[in-house]
């Protein structure tokens, strides 16, 4: 082989061992955020008794009954994976930027309506599409429930708690970010039991953050 050609080859094979060194960094980088977020620490909310479900919820499982069955599997928490915790972070994003933010009054005439969105609606609507894209994907619907909220910038809220074995997390339409449920800076009003979907219960005690040296 000549002296041209062995440069040649010497140069592919650096430039292969370069390709897979950056490849190789990327990936890690890559999974880095999400083995860090499974790192926080897993609590879990308190729950006191049972409420009144939202008038929106019982309007919605008027109209359509069949959404609102109880699940015949026993309920579980998902084990939270990198791979399931990018899934969470594409459905709701997807969900954020598909449907814009658009009142109820204005869509429908009325206060309440909760409704699947095609590509206008409010949280409520929002939070009943990701729980449904979840579903769909093969999560179990006793992991994902419909939770009320105050938000002290405005008022009365609607977002999705996933239920894991690392804790549990909000999916929100206010923003991109998905945050464990002690992480917000909301007052928690109720949210549906894991069992039964018509089951709504109160918040026995609101978030304490747990000490920064365990928050990542």
């Amino acid at each position: 082989m000549s002296t041209e050609n062995l440069i040649r080859n010497s140069a592919a094979t650096h430039a292969s061992k370069t390709m897979a060194a950056l490849l190789g960094c990327a990936l890690l980088l890559a999974s880095a955020p999400a083995h860090s977020f499974l790192a926080r620490p897993a609590i879990f909310a308190a729950l006191g008794n049972a409420t009144t479900a939202p008038g929106g919820w019982l309007k919605f499982c008027a109209r359509d009954p069949e959404e609102c069955r109880p699940a015949t599997d026993a309920p579980r928490d998902i084990i939270l994976t990198p791979d399931l915790l990018q899934q969470l972070f594409r459905i709701n994003a997807y969900v954020n930027d598909r449907v814009k933010w658009t009142s109820d009054v204005e869509l429908y005439g009325q206060a309440e309506q909760w409704a699947y969105p095609l590509d206008r609606g409010d949280c409520e609507d929002m939070v009943l599409l990701k729980r449904r894209l979840l579903a769909k994907a093969g999560w179990p619907m006793s992991s994902l429930l419909i939770t009320t909220v105050d938000d002290p910038n405005a008022g009365r809220h609607a977002v999705l708690t996933v239920r894991t074995d690392r804790g549990e997390m909000i999916l929100d339409n206010q923003t991109p970010e998905i945050l464990f449920w002690y992480e917000t800076a909301y007052r928690y009003l109720s949210r549906q039991s894991p069992t039964d979907p018509n089951l709504w219960v109160v918040f026995a005690e609101q978030p304490k953050r747990p000490p920064a040296s365990t928050v990542r």
